[in-house]
């Protein structure tokens, strides 16, 4: 069964959703990213994704107590993004409760900081953040694109231990146009052992349910949910079922 992982974006302590990381295209979902994360545990969910976009764009972690929030008021098992620059940063998240932490954007700008906090931390702790934006890797809040090429990257580091990469087609984001199946498929046909996480465009249960029968492990969702599009409690009775 596909794993759900509900999203709590973070701006100014507030539970938002860009629209394909358009800091400009932000609404706002909740003033209490606490008690949304309430909501997604009493739902029957026991992960979640956090991001920190006000750190992704300073480029060093900002919502501490957010997260500090979060993790002290729920069980759910939190990984935790944006703004995951330094030592000082990976040190910070996992001291105010994150689980796992996502990198992205180090693993492209200082391959060598990467690796050490995989040798550090261990490789269950660190999710490769791969957010694709034309075949290319996005960094630093989605503003810069890399010349990295998606297939070529992630095969670095499965090479080098890495086993969970979360995966955002940056064009789907926000949108709820649909998750990119197709790209999915192509990551997975090329790593089978991959734990992969899908993110961007879910726009219902139903979109969920394509990714589960595509066989991928694990989806990351936010704006359907938000927008009373998926009735989270009854898919998790409708996956239970068709185990």
């Amino acid at each position: 069964m596909i794993e759900l992982i509900p999203a709590i974006d973070i701006i100014n302590g507030q539970c938002v959703r860009l629209t394909k990381g358009d800091y400009q295209q932000k609404t706002v979902y909740s003033d209490s990213p606490a008690e949304m994360a309430q909501r997604f545990e009493k739902a029957g969910c026991s992960r979640l994704h956090v991001v920190d976009l006000d750190g992704a764009k300073a480029r060093h972690i900002v919502n501490v107590e957010v997260l500090k929030s979060i993790t002290s008021s729920t069980s759910l098992v939190v990984d935790f993004g944006g703004g995951i620059k330094s030592d000082a940063d990976i040190e910070t998240a996992f001291a105010c409760g994150a689980h796992k932490v996502t990198v992205g954007s180090v693993a492209v700008t200082n391959p060598d900081l990467f690796l050490a906090w995989i040798e550090k931390y261990g490789a269950d702790r660190l999710i490769l953040g791969a957010d694709v934006r034309d075949g290319k890797i996005s960094i630093n809040g989605w503003k810069e694109d890399s010349a990295e090429d998606l297939l070529p990257f992630l095969r670095h580091y499965l090479d080098a231990g890495v086993t969970q990469v979360l995966c955002t087609d940056i064009s789907k984001d926000g949108t709820l146009a649909g998750p990119a199946l197709s790209l999915y498929r192509s990551i997975m046909q090329a790593y089978p052992s991959i734990h992969l996480i899908a993110s961007g465009g879910v726009s219902s249960a139903d979109d969920i349910m394509q990714l589960n029968a595509a066989g991928v492990p694990a989806v990351v969702f936010g704006k359907a949910f938000y927008e009373g599009r998926i009735d989270l409690e009854q898919l998790i009775k409708t996956l239970s079922s068709t185990k």
